[in-house]
């Protein structure tokens, strides 16, 4: 029995230092861990503009004098991160801009409204004649051009004016024919048969629609009843007025009945030929109106309709083509000039923001939105039409929302660093 107590108190003695060099152990580690725990959260601040300056107190950077930011550092795995900072998984996602900082980023905010935006067609067309303008001038009757009023393409015609005189012996016998009807009808008007006085209205009649069948005008055979003497040529008018675009005959040259001697064409109205992609036809329909701009009259643009849109598709360059009408004063657009045409189309009332509010990352579309003031957080929305230098927020904003519409890519190259 006195052989244990000389073991078991020498052995109780040695636990008792384990113990207590353990739990001095322990304590130290601890009170080494909190030490390292507070210098990890100690706060750094840092340059927007030069991120490897790093300073411990607040102040301004000493390269560009821009005022230091808190540098916001990813806390270690398991270590809680103080009340108030950002957490980690927002922490690329917010961005604290002071005023100064925002004053020379020239960061400038504008609000989401919702507007009712046009969507821009852009299109190419070329200036073709109004066809439903377009005339030939014609002999009525074969004969010799005694003489041509117009001599050369490119003239402009009158209707109220001859363009050619034509000699014809047919046509001076029809006229000889209705001066002795005219004399028949005198002497056969007094007669007490009625048949014969009617017979010399009719002889009248018969001779009168065969000079109006060989052209003759109705003034013409006024003329020709007052003066009692058949005239040896006869004028051939325009059927409008406007410009010769084709001459087929020359003076002196005898020409057929029927056979055509001017090509003319009225070029105060014409029409332009825009060819619109396949993709894009679907907004165009007949009354729409269309702004035409050509290279020669840039600051002045015409203004036109869509009259009628053809039910085919040119397989080569995959277009349709959509006739538009318009006025041409001072005859500024020619035949085959190339012009530029523009169609508007409304689209549906939606949220709008200006085209330099978005960040094209490549993946994803992104703008920044002050949600206080200060502070911009990224959203990714998904985008519209664009018209101009607005363009449609389909999702990810709302009315009123802030959005950075310069300095935008400061802000995100400033969450970059972080």
């Amino acid at each position: 029995m006195a052989l244990n107590k000389k073991y078991v108190i020498p052995l109780v003695i040695i636990l008792l230092a384990i113990a207590a060099g353990g739990g001095w152990y322990l304590w130290q580690n601890k009170q080494g861990s909190k030490a390292t725990d507070q210098a990890q959260v100690k706060q750094l601040y840092t340059c927007s503009m030069h991120p490897f300056i790093i300073k411990e107190k607040p102040g301004l950077c000493p390269i560009c004098g821009m005022e230091l930011i808190k540098k916001i550092d990813t806390a270690p795995k398991g270590i809680v991160q103080p009340v108030g900072e950002p957490k980690k998984t927002d922490m690329h996602e917010h961005v604290s801009l002071s005023e100064k900082q925002r004053v020379m980023a020239n960061v400038a905010t504008a609000e989401a409204k919702n507007e009712t935006l046009n969507k821009e067609i852009n299109a190419v067309g070329i200036v073709q004649y109004n066809q439903s303008r377009q005339a030939k001038v014609t002999a009525w009757i074969a004969g010799r051009l005694e003489k041509l009023n117009v001599n050369s393409v490119g003239a402009f015609v009158s209707k109220e004016k001859p363009v050619a005189e034509i000699y014809s012996p047919d046509l001076v016998a029809s006229q000889q024919e209705y001066l002795l009807a005219l004399k028949s009808r005198e002497q056969l008007k007094n007669s007490p048969i009625a048949s014969i006085s009617q017979n010399g209205e009719g002889l009248v009649g018969s001779a009168r629609q065969r000079l109006l069948l060989f052209g003759v005008k109705e003034s013409q055979i006024a003329e020709l009843e007052k003066s009692g003497k058949p005239n040896i040529r006869i004028p051939i008018y325009s059927p409008f007025s406007g410009v010769v675009i084709e001459k087929m005959v020359q003076q002196g040259q005898y020409v057929a009945m029927g056979e055509a001697l001017f090509n003319i064409a009225d070029l105060s109205s014409v029409w332009v030929e825009v060819e619109v992609y396949e993709n894009e036809f679907s907004n165009i329909h007949i009354g729409q109106q269309v702004e035409i701009r050509s290279q020669s009259f840039p600051d002045k643009p015409s203004t036109g309709r869509i009259a009628f849109v053809y039910p085919f598709l040119d397989p080569k360059t995959r277009t349709v083509k959509a006739r538009v009408e318009l006025a041409n004063p001072g005859l500024k657009l020619k035949p085959e000039m190339f012009v530029n045409a523009i169609i508007r189309v409304p689209l549906s009332p939606s949220l709008v923001v200006p085209v330099t509010a978005l960040m094209n990352t490549g993946k994803r579309q992104v703008v920044w939105v002050e949600s206080s003031p200060g502070m911009f957080e990224s959203r990714t929305v998904q985008v519209g039409q664009q018209s101009g230098e607005k363009v449609q927020i389909l999702s990810g904003l709302h009315a009123g929302d802030k959005v950075a519409v310069s300095g935008g890519y400061l802000i995100d190259s400033e969450s970059q660093l972080k």
